[in-house]
């Protein structure tokens, strides 16, 4: 029975739609949804436990949702598992591979179990080896390949058939530095013809080769924002004394943004506001300036020439550039998302 629905009407190559996971009394997957479009690359990122895996599994078809649906270019996973499927590559963190087996031999049966047969089955092996660089370890046993050579015989098992939608759960996971630059580089090529989603718990790994990212903690999507998003603005951190509310005031107007507060204050800032109070000076405060996409140099200029006129006395000036790690950190710690990546 065809399962074509919204999936297809609108566009998008995935549509998880209310995703549930139980297991017992343990809700491991809880309320997720998102759409990814097609050809779009995205990291699915998350501690270890945070249901990344849970929810990659039921995009796969290898686990069944408690509640919600998912769609993969239109047909729905539960209802025509088989047909979705073809349209899926998969890498597991922990990716089967038989060591007794060469690499063309564990590939030309993975091609057979895909229905591939005589010449499309041989041309699919050797495009597959081609993509993956592997075609000088053809005839090597599995068993004697590097760690980062058997994820590549992973991912080329997953491409044989060339799958519309690619998933790669943690595909960098115990490669050294230069596997991981390789690794890096093979998503990007195969990105070029499939939408991937990539899952890792590794911070890196998404703003090396994702365009968007899905923060998932404790089983929910915490954050869906292209990154492009997560790195623009960023904030100017300036540590001043004076009257807070005529600090405040006069920031405001020379960065020409509503946007000023008082900040956490750190260690040091901590110290030198015992040492202004010991000297009956005013209190050293840390602010923080929204930059509401200006230039951090202009900014920066206007507020230390505002303070100077003051009379104030300027201790620090530095943009804060706003990243992923930091909204990661922030919703690690129990933030709110929305706080995070405007933060």
């Amino acid at each position: 029975m065809s399962g074509e629905g919204p999936g297809r009407e609108s566009g998008q190559m995935i549509v998880a739609d209310g995703l549930v996971r139980r297991y017992g009394a343990v809700t491991a997957v809880e309320d997720v949804s998102f759409e990814i479009g097609r050809h779009e690359v995205v990291g699915l990122l998350g501690h270890n436990g945070a249901g990344k895996t849970t929810i990659m599994k039921m995009i796969a078809g290898y686990l069944e949702p408690t509640a919600g649906r998912v769609l993969v270019d239109g047909i729905e996973v539960e209802r025509d598992r088989a047909v979705a499927q073809a349209r899926l590559g998969y890498l597991p963190e922990n990716c089967p591979l038989y060591p007794e087996m060469t690499v063309l031999e564990h590939l030309d049966f993975a091609a057979e179990l895909r229905a591939l047969h005589g010449a499309a089955r041989l041309a699919a092996v050797r495009r597959a080896m081609a993509a993956t660089e592997l075609l000088e370890k053809a005839t090597q046993r599995i068993a004697t390949l590097s760690r980062g050579y058997r994820q590549r015989v992973g991912v080329a098992q997953a491409i044989l058939h060339q799958p519309k939608v690619l998933i790669l759960d943690e595909p960098t996971n115990g490669l050294d530095p230069s596997q991981i630059r390789q690794m890096r580089s093979l998503i990007r090529r195969l990105a070029e013809h499939a939408t991937v989603i990539l899952s890792t718990h590794i911070l890196q790994e998404v703003q090396a080769v994702c365009d968007r990212v899905i923060i998932v903690n404790r089983g929910r999507v915490a954050l869906d924002s292209p990154l492009a998003e997560l790195n623009k603005g960023g904030r100017l951190r300036v540590v001043t004394d004076g009257p807070p509310a005529e600090v405040q005031k006069m920031l405001a107007a020379a960065a020409g943004t509503a946007e000023v507060e008082l900040a956490e204050p750190e260690l040091a800032e901590v110290e030198l506001a015992k040492v202004e109070l010991a000297e009956g000076r005013g209190r050293a405060r840390a602010y923080a300036l929204g930059l509401d996409g200006h230039d951090p140099g202009e900014v920066a200029a206007r507020v230390a020439r505002a303070v100077h006129e003051k009379g104030y006395a300027l201790f620090e000036l530095r943009s804060e550039q706003r990243d992923i790690e930091a909204v990661f950190a922030q919703i690690a710690a129990g933030g709110d998302a929305k706080e995070a990546a405007h933060a």
